[in-house]
Parts: structure tokens; C-alpha cells; sequence
């Protein structure tokens, strides 16, 4: 458990550092240590697990197994890459001023405790560390949301502030309705917060508590990865903070919050039959996706435009999950993966046009790979990709996730075809001009880090060409787990 310990401990001394040297020169670099020594100890960590199985810490705080230990890795890897973009792109917002060396020292220390908070909810083998860590983040996002203070911003911190307060309250309630259920047939104490014990138990805890239990689960962790109706908060979040915190919102927030509504749905199953938390996120994902299709027609902002894009995939492995079998399973896992890759390097690309063009509205960003060549064809894969073309990843894992569709519940192949078509026609019908229009004469280059994009995109190229048999396994090994296995 020793990495672990350090995977945990890096970011919160981190935090420290960075409040306090966040506006030095050497901050930046400080960032992409702090992250890259995580990255390296996220590698370690998961060839542990794979070689020697679950890991839960003596006081059985924290759990690491085959599904969580795929997201640590992850997490730690789009948190190291997006700190790299982020070194050169907050030194341009200080030059324009638009930040102030107070603000960017607020800015370093809460992209450290997002990602604690991040690491945290991934490890928690207790439900209540598990909330309380979603608070954390829930508190550090708002800090840079609202980190121009602008009217805007600040606006977007408040609204974000307040839905997601209610969600995670929902989310509260939920869980204190699980410690009752559990109470019962465990006792009072920690061991009817912790999942392990919950997981082997859950078959004699009381139903029609769990399926309540559920259903403010899901719709308070729900808030927060965005599922519609609970999804307002997202798009203003993402259009308002800087670029960098977009890029692990959507690579690395919206999936730690659908991790808690899985783990929380392993519990419930074992003890309500005829699957109904799965039909209760088949239902919430299948509107998601559909409204955010829709949505992504409508959008003047860039930022906005991808936000959508983003609760239509959260939509998608949200009903993958729902569906429940291995396979399905198996694709909501690689979904994630190839979503938070791809989209991460397409908001790197986005805040570099946004810089270019002086703006975040599309009408007046044109002609990018006329003006700076690397961020127009960056955006322009990025987009390919994020709308499922082959071979990229995205294509493999939406085709598993219809083909699962197609096994289980046929007649929801078309809406899902559907929706797929619209979201494309929806965001190239935006991105054309973007990319190939006449470029103004008051675009100039900026100083771009494309090294992200470059390393994301390639992943997500290798990953639709050929799924190394390791990953494949890994993936086999986390959706049986989930799907009704028991820990190994």
C-alpha cells in the first residue's frame, strides 16, 4: 500500500507548496513533478494489483482493485498531461491579465487538491470517505470556476456551487438510507459504511431500503457527472474556468462521479432482483445522450459546444453500465477510457483557439489551420475522433456498446443510432468554418503545447487499431467484477 499512500500524499503537500509558490516561476514545473511522480507511482500500483490482486489498506479505509486501479492510472495520467498544457497557457492569461499571481497560486494549490480529492474518491473503501471526498472536489472546482472573477465566472461558481450542493446532499441522504439498510444486519460502526463488507452482504440487507437508497444515489452522484436533468451547471462551468480545468472536468470529475454510482449499483443489485438500478441508468443515460445531441445544434460557444459533447458520452456509459452484462460493461469501461483521453486533448486545442481568436465564440474563430496549422488539425482529429470515426477508440467502444444493445434490448438500437447521427451533423456543422474558414486578419499565432494532444490522440488511435491484450484483460477482469463477479 506504500504507493498508494504516496499516490495520496504527493497532491496534498502539493497543495502546500503550491499556495504558497504558486506565482514563482518554477510553479509550473513544480505542477508537472508533482503530477509525473504520481503518474509514475499510478503504474507501479496497478502492476501490483494486477500481478497480485485486491489491495485494502490495514485500517480498510481504501481499496484498490482491478476496476479503480485502471482510473488511478488514468486520472494520474490526464492530470500530468493537462498540467503540461497548463504551465504556458496560465502564464499567457497572467500576461493578458486576466490573472493576478494571487489568483494563480490559487489556481496551482486547487488543481493539486482536485486532484487529491480525485484520487480520493477513487480509493475510498468507505462510503462516507467516498462523499466526503466528492465534496472536496466539488469545493475546489468552484474555486476555479470562478478564478477570473468575472461576473460570468462567478455566476457559473454559484450555480455550480448550489446544483451540485443539492446533488451531493441527495447523494447524503442515499448514503445514510445504505448505512440504515446495513445497520441492520452489520451493527452500528464503520463496517456498514465499508463497501467490502457491504459488497458480501448485500444479498441480507432490505431491498425496498436499497432501491430508495438508490435512487437518491443516483441522482445526487448523478449531478455531477451530468446526467440531464441535474446537467445545467456543466456547460457554464466548463464555458467559464479556465481551459486546463475543463480538461480534467470532463477527462477526470464526470468519471470518478459515475465510478460512485456504479460501485454503489454492485451493492444494491445483490440484493433487488429484475435489475431495476440498472433500468434506472438506462433511462437517465438514453435522455442524456439524446438531449445533449440536441443541444450540441445550439451552441455559439466552443467551450459550451464540447461541454455538451461531454454529458452525451456520460450519457452513453451511463446506459452501458445500466445494461449490465460483461459486455456491456467491457464497453462502458473503454468508453471512459477513450472519452477522457480524446476529450481532454480536444479542450487543450480549444483554449489555444480560444487564445488565438481572443474569444470563446465561434462565429469568431476561423481559419485555424490557416492561422496556427498544429491547433486546427488538432481540433479537427480531436473532433473526428470524439465523434466515433474509425479506427479511433471511440468507434470501437460505441460499436460494443450497440452490439450489447442489440443482444439485450434490440429496440433501443435506434434511438441510439439516432442520437449518434445527430451529435455528429451537430458538432461538424460548427466545426468546418472553425477549422477551414478564411482566417481574419487579427488571428496571430500563440505559443501552443501540442505535446498533449499528440499523446492523447496517438493513444486513442493505438487503442481503436489494436486493444493490447494486457488493457483487454484488465478491462475483462473490472466488468466482471461489476457485473457480478466477486472481488479477486
Amino acid at each position: 500500500m506504500t504507493a498508494l499512500y504516496l499516490i495520496l500524499a504527493i497532491p496534498f503537500v502539493g497543495l502546500g507548496l503550491l499556495a504558497v509558490f504558486g506565482d514563482r516561476p518554477f510553479a509550473p514545473r513544480l505542477n508537472n513533478l508533482l503530477n509525473a511522480l504520481a503518474f509514475a507511482l499510478s503504474v507501479v500500483l496497478a502492476g501490483i494489483v494486477l500481478q497480485g490482486g485486491t489491495l485494502i489498506s490495514p485500517n480498510r479505509f481504501f481499496l484498490v482493485d482491478s476496476f479503480n486501479v485502471y482510473l488511478i492510472a488514468l486520472t494520474a495520467l490526464v492530470g500530468l498531461t493537462t498540467a503540461v498544457f497548463s504551465g504556458p497557457y496560465m502564464e499567457h492569461e497572467r500576461q493578458k491579465g486576466r490573472v493576478t499571481s494571487r489568483r494563480l497560486r490559487l489556481y496551482y494549490a486547487m488543481y493539486q487538491g482536485f486532484m487529491l480529492a480525485m484520487y480520493l474518491i477513487l480509493v475510498s473503501n468507505n462510503l462516507g470517505l467516498l462523499w466526503v471526498a466528492m465534496e472536496g472536489a466539488t469545493l475546489a472546482t468552484v474555486l476555479l470556476v470562478s478564478l477570473y472573477r468575472t461576473p460570468e465566472s462567478v455566476e457559473a461558481a454559484w450555480k455550480y456551487f448550489i446544483l451540485c450542493g443539492v446533488g451531493i446532499a441527495q447523494a447524503l441522504f442515499g448514503t445514510i438510507l445504505l448505512y440504515f439498510a446495513a445497520a441492520q444486519v452489520l451493527g452500528t460502526g464503520s463496517d456498514a459504511l465499508t463497501w467490502t463488507t457491504l459488497y458480501v452482504h448485500g444479498a441480507q440487507l432490505n431491498p425496498t431500503v436499497l432501491k430508495i437508497a438508490f435512487v437518491f444515489l443516483l441522482v445526487g452522484y448523478g449531478t455531477k457527472v451530468g446526467l440531464v436533468p441535474m446537467h445545467s451547471w456543466l456547460p457554464d462551468a466548463h464555458s467559464e474556468g479556465p481551459t486546463p480545468m475543463s480538461a480534467i472536468l470532463s477527462g477526470l470529475l464526470l468519471n470518478d462521479a459515475l465510478y460512485a454510482v456504479v460501485r454503489c449499483k454492485m451493492i444494491v443489485d445483490q440484493a433487488v432482483p429484475g435489475n431495476l438500478p440498472g433500468y434506472l441508468m438506462m433511462g437517465f443515460g438514453l435522455a442524456s445522450f439524446l438531449v445533449a445531441a440536441l443541444f450540441l445544434h445550439r451552441q455559439r460557444d466552443i467551450k459550451r459546444l464540447f461541454s455538451y459533447s461531454s454529458i452525451e458520452h456520460m450519457g452513453t456509459m451511463t446506459f452501458a453500465f445500466g445494461i449490465g452484462t460483461p459486455s456491456s460493461t467491457f464497453a462502458a469501461l473503454m468508453h471512459m477510457t477513450v472519452h477522457s483521453l480524446t476529450k481532454s486533448a480536444i479542450f487543450v486545442t480549444v483554449g489555444h483557439a480560444s487564445q488565438i481568436a481572443g474569444t470563446q465564440e465561434m462565429a469568431k474563430i476561423r481559419g485555424l489551420i490557416a492561422t496556427q496549422p498544429q491547433v486546427g488539425w488538432g481540433l479537427l482529429v480531436g473532433a473526428l475522433a470524439i465523434c466515433g470515426f474509425p479506427p479511433f477508440g471511440v468507434f470501437v467502444s460505441e460499436f460494443l456498446v450497440l452490439t450489447a444493445t442489440m443482444q439485450t434490448h434490440p429496440w433501443l438500437t435506434l434511438p441510439l443510432l439516432l442520437g449518434l447521427g445527430i451529435a455528429f451533423a451537430g458538432i461538424f456543422r460548427q466545426l468546418h468554418p472553425i477549422v477551414f474558414g478564411k482566417r481574419p486578419e487579427n488571428q496571430a499565432p500563440v505559443s501552443a503545447n501540442m505535446f498533449p494532444v499528440f499523446v492523447h490522440l496517438a493513444l486513442v488511435l493505438w487503442l481503436g487499431i489494436a486493444l493490447p491484450e494486457a488493457l483487454a484483460n484488465w478491462f475483462e477482469q473490472a466488468a466482471q467484477l461489476i457485473s457480478g463477479g466477486m472481488p479477486k
